[in-house]
This record gives structure tokens, C-alpha cells and sequence, in this order.
């Protein structure tokens, strides 16, 4: 057998291979997926969608500290917070004037967050509390037993990926994707992270693209005069692609170079930002600079969903939280109200949904400047579809009290993120057996509907 093309071949597959990032396909799981998703909705017709509706996902790597973004202000559990918390409670100028929940008892957002406060009180921002992975709903007493809880708690790695997947059994997929599989999507705009590529995407038939800002993935040595010969190049690339040799690695590889090539002439309509509106030159804002950008350019071409994952790092606070966490949560904040400005610039507004997660909460006990690794957090939710408020149900604030994984304020989450999940699938669009499908363990859940989302 001849070798003389060997090396000519293998760059060619791991330039395949590095393209795959362009569409995060998951081999292993496609063709399985492809019949489970099929088997799903045998003998009836996708209803065809009649408006056009995003999420934007933004994941705040570490573990975002809940506790302190939104604080009860009433006398009683102000007082409980500020005895466990001690020298990392907000007070005074560090938090924003009062809002309160439902039944009128009063909380206070960190103050890194003035333009949440602003979106709140023009009823854009529901703020979720106690949410985390869970299987199904869990006591105290149960969880010290060692009872339906999920595996390696506390675990960046493994809380990241059940964060991204939904599902204390990670099956190689992520929520996002399996609403988007829901849907038929297969446009290279459907999934796209703007960061690297994300699990959250993934789904039985739809894989997300990877798109950092500013990128344009522009296949180089295809822009030279005279155009015909550029254009005959660029074929001959397609036809390539197009071949199929047998191989299903090779093949899934190529059809990621395709996806990506599609992908980099769609971004070339790319236009500016909706209304003009200046984001800030920080990490997430340049991300939702860009989701704003895409998200206007999809909207024109009709009826269709799109699911986006944003994110920011820095949340392991260990040490040093006090100035640090109001710098993320600055940026954050500064970010959101421009995305939110913009998608109203748009005439999006009520059509694009912003939600957090992160793959746990901290310790309420701090641990010298800073705080530990804990487990149910509070979220935030942001456009003009949601029904603005505080849910859920703050935990019992003390060490070693009902709400309390051991003695150091880690809660044991009472909203699953399989149902925070579901509520922005049902004003997605996902009907009743879709979400069941989505989020396999939403049955065993009191409600599959927080209520936080406009019909």
C-alpha cells in the first residue's frame, strides 16, 4: 500500500478535526441521539413556528456567590446574615435601595449591580432563589443519609457539566441543545457559544458553533484577483468536503468544516449594534455585543429560535471577595443593561430572554476574605418576557439549620435546575412532552413552571 499522500491526508484531517470546534459535533452520540430525537416525535409534523424567540446563557465560572448578590434586608434575617456572614455582609453604601418580593418582604441587591436595579423596577428581572442540581426534591435528613444526591458536589469539573447538561446523569448533551432539538433547528446560527465550545449547546441533532467576538472564521487563501480563480479554489474546497470516504470520523469532521465555512459567509451580513448602543470593552460585554449583533441579523430572516452561551470567569473567591466580587458583578450589570438596551433597539425586547448559572453557590460562613465551595445559588432572569419579581423561597438562614448540606450556611437547593430550566423552555415554545423529554427528570418535581416567564 502507498504512502506517498499520507502526510498531505493527515493535515487535512486535523485541520478537520481543529475545525470541528466550528460545530461541536458529538460523534459518539449522533447517530444514537439522531434515532432517540427521531423516535421522540414520530407520526407528527413539527408545528411550525410562528415568531422568532433567543436565550442567552451566561455561565459565571466558579460559583457565583449568591448570598451576597441579593440580600434579605428585613430585621430578622438581615440579622441572621450579617451574624454568619460577618465581615463580608454588605451594608450601608454597598447595597442598592430596597426591593421587595410578592408578599412584600424587603431584600437589597449588591451594589455592582445599579443597572439590574433599573431593569428590576421596570419589571425586566425575576431573580430565582435556592436553584441547583438536584434529582428530586431533598430533605436535610435525607441528604445526610446519603440519599438522592447528586454525585460530586462541590466538584467545579462535575457541577459545571450537570449545570450545562441538566441532569445529575450527564448523557453527553446540554439543555440548550436539547431545546433547540425540540425544534428542528439546523441553521449555523441556532447554537453558538462566544466562548469556547460549550456542552450546553449540544444536542441529539443540533451542535453549537464557537464564535469568540470579533471573529469572523474567514477561510484564508480564498480572498485574491482575479475572483474566478478564487471562487474555483473555494469550490474545490466544497467538493472536497463532499466526499464521502467511508469513514465516519472523516465525515463528521467534514461536515464541521462545512458548518463553519457556511457560518463564516453568513457573519459576513453581520451589521453594527442595534440603536447604536455602546457596550463596555470588558469580557462579557464584547460577548453580548456580538449576541446583539447576531441575534438582530437572525431575527430578519422570520420565525426561528436561537440559544446562545455567554460567560465570565472569576468567581472562585477564596480570598479577596469583597472588591472582586463587586468588579464581575460591575461588569456583569454594565453588560446586561446594554444588552437589554439594545435588544429593545431591535424591537426584540420581550423575544430575547438573559438568564445566569453557575455551577454552585457559596458557603454563607466565610472562610477568612473569602468564601468556600457550596451548592444552591440564586439566578437572575432578564428581558421584557419575563414577569418580574423574586421566587422561591429563601433558605432558613443558620448554621446547621433545615436548609443546611452541613454547618457553614451550604444549601441544599429547593428549586431543580431542571425546573428553572423548564419555565424558559415553556416560553420558548417546548410543549409538555418536549420539556419531558428535555429535562429527564422534571417528573419527579412539584411543578415544571416557576411561573417566572410571560405566557
Amino acid at each position: 500500500m502507498s504512502h506517498t499522500h499520507a502526510p498531505a491526508r493527515r493535515r487535512f484531517l486535523q485541520l478537520s478535526a481543529a475545525l470541528a470546534a466550528l460545530g461541536t459535533a458529538n460523534l459518539a452520540l449522533g447517530r444514537s441521539g439522531r434515532v432517540l430525537a427521531a423516535e421522540l416525535f414520530a407520526g407528527s409534523s413539527p408545528v411550525p413556528l410562528q415568531d422568532y424567540k433567543a436565550l442567552v446563557c451566561i455561565y459565571l465560572f466558579g460559583g457565583n456567590d449568591g448570598n451576597n448578590t441579593i440580600v434579605p434586608v428585613d430585621n430578622t434575617r438581615y440579622a441572621a446574615y450579617q451574624g454568619i456572614r460577618g465581615g463580608l455582609a454588605l451594608s450601608g453604601a454597598r447595597l442598592l435601595p430596597p426591593i421587595a418580593d410578592a408578599a412584600g418582604k424587603p431584600y437589597a441587591l449588591h451594589y455592582g449591580l445599579p443597572e439590574v436595579q433599573n431593569l428590576y423596577a421596570a419589571g425586566q428581572v425575576a431573580f430565582v432563589l435556592n436553584t441547583g442540581m438536584l434529582q428530586q426534591p431533598l430533605t436535610r435528613s435525607q441528604y445526610l443519609q446519603g440519599l438522592n444526591t447528586p454525585s460530586n458536589l462541590f466538584s467545579h469539573s462535575d457541577q459545571t457539566v450537570q449545570a450545562q447538561t441538566g441532569t445529575a446523569v450527564p448523557n453527553g448533551t446540554g439543555w440548550g441543545g436539547r431545546l433547540l432539538d425540540c425544534f428542528g433547528n439546523s441553521d449555523t446560527l441556532a447554537g453558538i457559544s462566544m466562548a469556547a465550545p460549550a456542552l450546553f449547546l449540544q444536542g441529539y441533532d443540533v451542535g453549537g458553533n464557537a464564535l469568540p467576538p470579533g471573529a469572523t472564521l474567514r477561510l484564508a487563501g480564498m480572498n485574491f484577483w482575479p475572483q474566478s480563480e478564487a471562487n474555483a479554489r473555494r469550490q474545490a474546497v466544497t467538493n472536497l468536503l463532499g466526499v464521502d470516504g467511508g469513514n465516519t470520523i472523516r465525515n463528521e469532521a467534514n461536515r464541521a468544516f462545512s458548518d463553519g465555512l457556511q457560518l463564516a459567509d453568513t457573519l459576513q451580513n453581520v451589521g453594527g449594534v442595534p440603536g447604536g448602543v455602546t457596550f463596555p470593552g470588558t469580557q462579557i460585554g464584547n460577548q453580548l455585543r456580538d449576541v446583539a449583533r447576531l441575534i438582530s441579523l437572525r431575527a430578519q430572516d422570520g420565525p426561528g429560535r436561537q440559544v446562545f452561551f455567554c460567560s465570565l470567569g472569576g468567581f472562585d473567591l477564596h480570598s479577596s471577595q469583597e472588591w472582586t466580587h463587586w468588579h464581575l458583578l460591575s461588569s456583569l450589570s454594565q453588560a446586561l443593561g446594554a444588552f437589554q438596551a439594545a435588544t429593545q433597539a431591535a424591537g426584540l425586547g420581550s423575544q430575547v430572554t438573559t438568564f445566569t448559572q453557575s455551577e454552585f453557590g457559596r458557603s454563607l460562613q466565610p472562610s477568612g476574605t473569602g468564601t468556600d465551595h457550596a451548592w444552591g445559588s440564586h439566578q437572575m432572569v432578564i428581558g421584557g418576557g419575563v414577569k418580574g419579581g423574586i421566587y422561591g423561597k429563601l433558605p432558613t438562614l443558620a448554621l446547621g439549620g433545615p436548609d443546611d448540606a452541613n454547618t457553614r450556611g451550604v444549601w441544599i437547593p429547593t428549586i431543580a435546575t431542571a425546573q428553572f430550566g423548564a419555565t424558559l423552555g415553556r416560553w420558548f415554545g417546548a410543549t409538555p412532552d418536549q420539556l419531558a423529554w428535555a429535562f429527564p427528570n422534571l417528573a419527579a418535581f412539584p411543578t415544571s413552571d416557576l411561573g417566572f416567564m410571560q405566557p
